[in-house]
């Protein structure tokens, strides 16, 4: 194990941050550890805001990593409601907004990201909202009132999830999308209207290829206003557009950032003593072979427990696929890999059934899956991205045969 240089510093309290704090201390009890976040909640995780902890199925405190308690317990600082102001990379000092200097050895930007601003006129009504942390639920549980009228703008995740809850509480929903297909840039169109599909059988309408030019009150509510004349109006407009990451602090530290703070494939930025970790880090993918930003659940735990592993001097390579799933209705739908491109899909169930598995593969290579409700096949399509693998579409096509098998049997070629 490497000796301890300094404290570590970890600016961000979110669930990257949380899960690098508890890693190295787990690894290296006596090495000092502090915790800094704006919120005023310990270290959670975002996922169950949009689905769970919206629809009231489950606490907020459910999503905790560990209860606020245990940080004091095992010896970690956490500073929330607290926000660093400065980094200086040469002093190896960070300032708070208080004007407070800590020191550090090595010091984790986990700064995570914010969600994309709707640029136009009238987006800062009342009624119009963006769901990123715990502090977001309240005014979007008290409009999804059964026969209000909610817009989702962003047929992505988010925007997908909170449809799935305001339909499920009695509201009349839309969801104005841009682009022409929802989920438009990570799966394919026929998956894309299988999703939609299954929204539009539980009451949602969508308008594809809308562009949104303003919004207006309208007696209190939200009137959108689309391009072409049209126009809806609404109790809640939600929007998901994406996510910008916090970069701020890094960049005005000299650090390199490109669309996320630059790391490599140990979470290391330009700057040997800072790392980065979570959604706001554009990192070296061992499993992909190139950079890229991913926005997962997956990541802010693993690629976080990797760089606490690092610091603390016990180091292993992280090269886990992408992986991403949601909860919409009563579905689950998972998502493995990345690829920048494929030739076709190949389908084990069909498009309108209420379980299938979608394979993606690139001039025969299996580069990635899409799963409905058949969660147990994620293990065989990670394994065959991996490995790279060449199957023939027919035997994919099998569904007498379960993956695994056919995985292991390719495997044994």
């Amino acid at each position: 194990m490497a000796a301890q240089q300094g404290p570590v510093v970890i600016v961000g309290a979110g669930q990257a941050g949380g899960w690098v704090a508890l890693t190295v201390r787990s690894l290296q009890p006596d090495r000092p550890v502090i915790l800094i976040g704006d919120e005023h909640h310990p270290p959670y995780e975002r996922p169950p805001l949009s689905k769970d902890v919206l629809a009231g199925k489950a606490a907020p405190e459910s999503t905790y990593l560990k209860p606020l308690a245990h940080y004091a317990e095992s010896g970690i600082d956490l500073r929330l409601g607290s926000r660093v102001a400065a980094i200086a990379p040469d002093d190896r000092t960070v300032t708070l907004s208080t004007g407070e200097r800590l020191g550090y050895g090595q010091l984790v930007l986990a700064t995570g990201m914010s969600p994309r601003p709707l640029v136009i006129p009238g987006a800062d009504h009342p009624r119009v909202r963006t769901l990123r942390s715990m502090q977001d639920l309240a005014p979007i549980r008290q409009l999804l009132a059964p026969g209000h009228k909610v817009v989702c703008i962003g047929a992505g995740f988010i925007g997908l999830e909170i449809a799935a809850v305001a339909a499920r509480s009695g509201c009349a929903v839309t969801v104005l999308e841009a682009a022409p297909a929802a989920l438009g840039r990570v799966v394919s169109p026929e998956v894309s209207a299988a999703l939609v599909r299954r929204h539009e059988q539980n009451g949602v309408a969508f308008r594809f290829g809308a562009s949104v030019i303003s919004i207006q009150d309208k007696s209190g509510m939200a009137e959108i206003e689309l391009a072409g004349g049209d126009s809806l109006a609404a109790d809640l407009v939600i929007v998901g557009i994406g996510g910008m990451p916090n970069c701020k602090l890094a960049e005005a530290a000299g650090i390199d950032c490109d669309n996320g703070i630059s790391v490599d494939a140990e979470g290391r930025t330009s700057e040997p003593s800072i790392y980065a970790a979570g959604d706001v880090c554009r990192q070296f993918s061992l499993a992909l072979g190139r950079t890229i930003r991913l926005e997962s659940w997956q990541n802010a735990q693993n690629q976080a427990i990797a760089v606490g592993k690092h610091i603390a001097g016990v180091p292993e390579p992280y090269a886990d696929l992408p992986w991403f799933w949601t909860d919409q209705y009563d579905d689950n739908f998972q998502i493995i890999g990345a690829p920048e491109r494929w030739d076709r899909v190949v389908w084990r169930g069909m498009p309108d059934d209420d379980k299938f598995t979608a394979i993606y593969l690139d001039n025969g290579r299996v580069v990635a899956g899409n799963t409905l409700n058949n969660a147990r096949d994620i293990r065989p399509l990670r394994q065959m991205i991996i490995d790279q693998a060449v199957v023939d579409p027919a035997v994919l096509q099998d569904t007498e045969t379960a993956l695994i098998k056919i995985q292991k049997l390719q495997a044994a070629i």
